[in-house]
């Protein structure tokens, strides 16, 4: 029985050259399908569609620095920024290229929140290996509301990046992983309490919760943020890709990827199979599985 229910996967890990290990999951033969989570969930996310899929594709998902089973550097350790993400996601991949026999080309990206603009961001580095896009409730381009935050945003986003209480909330209490696994923050649907520990676990010590908060630290708001050139280019760059086969998988009860995101991908990528769904938040993938994995192996098949 595994640890973590749905999860019967072997971990392997990838030794960077600053020093910290990267774990990833490796599994299937076949054209490369890379899975890219983003805060404050792990490797886990992808369990379904991994199950799904790893008869004909090679399925793989990292885990980013600090998060899920990779190693949990401290501050001074690591740079917790987007620049970061992208030089480890190039370094792995690289490894998996060269040393584990992963076909250099041929790639499909699977991206949810963060694993947006990280993956796009090395999609830019490497256009010619990216054959197929899906798109999971993230975004890769600023925000299309402009540079000032939504409302119901602003609140909540002054208080974890600049207080004293955003600090505690993060490190004392993981009330944002927390969150994200709650009705109606991040899911829809009740998450059985296996599933919701499982996505939890790596999280359990105050330490472990650092990349968490520092994910929500760099989000690109304004030119001002470290982030934001990388952004700004990857959203730029966006078109190159616009000719590829895309599928876009979207739940509308996203209180951050909202539909005005969701348009923004359907006219940067005009030719993309689009699967709405109305009742489904930002965890798309555990509140409408049934429906959605699915859709994803059929759009592997016919686009393969």
């Amino acid at each position: 029985m595994t640890r973590f229910p749905g999860y019967p996967f072997t971990s392997h890990w990838y030794a960077h050259p600053h020093g910290l290990r990267q774990h990833y999951l490796d599994e299937g033969p076949g054209p490369p399908v890379l899975f890219l989570h983003g805060n404050p969930s792990w490797s886990y996310l992808w369990r379904r569609p991994i199950l799904a899929l790893r008869d004909r594709y090679r399925c793989l998902a990292p885990d980013h620095i600090g998060m899920g089973l990779s190693d949990k550097p401290a501050a001074g350790r690591y740079r917790h920024t987007l620049a970061s993400r992208v030089d480890d996601l190039d370094a792995l991949t690289g490894h998996l290229i060269a040393a584990q026999g992963v076909p250099e080309h041929g790639w499909t990206l699977v991206m949810h929140d963060w694993g947006g603009p990280i993956g796009m961001a090395w999609a830019r580095r490497h256009p010619d290996r990216v054959a197929r896009l899906v798109v999971l409730n993230t975004a890769a381009f600023p925000n299309p509301h402009g540079r000032r935050v939504r409302p119901e945003l602003r609140l909540p986003l002054w208080l974890l990046r600049r207080t004293p209480l955003g600090a505690r909330l993060f490190l004392r209490h993981n009330a944002f992983a927390r969150g994200a696994t709650w009705r109606p923050l991040g899911v829809r649907r009740r998450m059985p309490a296996a599933v919701r520990a499982a996505f939890l676990a790596p999280y359990t010590r105050p330490e472990h919760r650092l990349a968490i908060q520092l994910f929500v630290h760099d989000i690109p708001l304004t030119p001002r943020d470290p982030a934001w050139p990388i952004l700004w280019d990857t959203g730029r760059e966006l078109d190159r890709f616009a000719d590829r086969p895309a599928l876009i998988g979207w739940g509308l009860r996203d209180p951050v990827f909202d539909p005005a995101m969701l348009a923004e991908w359907r006219r940067r990528l005009p030719r993309a199979r689009t699967h709405v769904y109305p009742h489904a938040g930002h965890y798309v993938l555990e509140d409408v599985h049934e429906q959605l994995v699915p859709a994803i192996r059929d759009f592997l098949w016919d686009t393969g």
